[in-house]
């Protein structure tokens, strides 16, 4: 059974990951290419060790053949331009694999979205889903939907290479790096969405 953190660990997790930073959306045509995503705000060592316990127990798991649905029930949204890209299927597969539903959401937003479309398209978000993974959008953009939706609003979880390799490493070698950073994205998801 995964182990779950004290609760003030949780508040601290979901102040972390929820909104750090993620892709500048590029406009339409521009032949820059996209930066990486800065990484999140460091963890705390205890909430280094609380995701490392739950990745570690999803891993046990899994090699046992004895997966839990955890995220049964739940519907994520996953925001972005392109549902084929990387980062978007390691989300899909992480949540899926956990038991919940994932719909790919295009992207209409952008920085010259009006306020209100984006408050009323939160807010949307919100009743339909109990989080949203938001890839290609900007941090204010994110942020501001984070402020109205009621629900987790994840910018770029998934593409945050740097901390899911990190942590994934520690994980040690019974199962591929692949396999790893997929344990480690799914134990973010359950601290912060269960």
């Amino acid at each position: 059974m995964p182990v779950k953190p004290p609760r003030a660990r949780l508040v601290r997790l979901r102040q972390l990951l929820m909104h750090p930073h993620t892709h500048t959306r590029l406009p339409m045509g521009s032949t820059r290419t996209p930066q990486p995503a800065p990484a999140p705000a460091p963890l705390s060592p205890g909430d280094e060790k609380a995701l490392l316990d739950q990745a570690r127990s999803l891993q046990r798991a899994a090699a046992a053949g004895r997966v839990q649905p955890l995220l049964r029930g739940k519907n994520l949204g996953l925001l972005c331009a392109d549902d084929t890209q990387p980062q978007a299927l390691l989300f899909r597969q992480a949540a899926s694999e956990l038991g919940a539903h994932v719909a790919h959401i295009g992207m209409s937003l952008s920085e010259r979205s009006a306020t209100q479309e984006v408050t009323h398209t939160a807010r949307m978000l919100g009743r339909l889903y109990d989080a949203v993974e938001c890839q290609g959008l900007s941090s204010p953009l994110v942020q501001q939907m984070a402020d109205v939706a009621g629900i987790a609003v994840y910018d770029g979880l998934a593409c945050h290479e740097t901390l899911i390799a990190r942590l994934a490493a520690q994980l040690g070698h019974e199962a591929a790096a692949g396999e790893n950073r997929r344990f480690v994205l799914q134990a973010l998801l359950l601290h912060t969405i269960v």
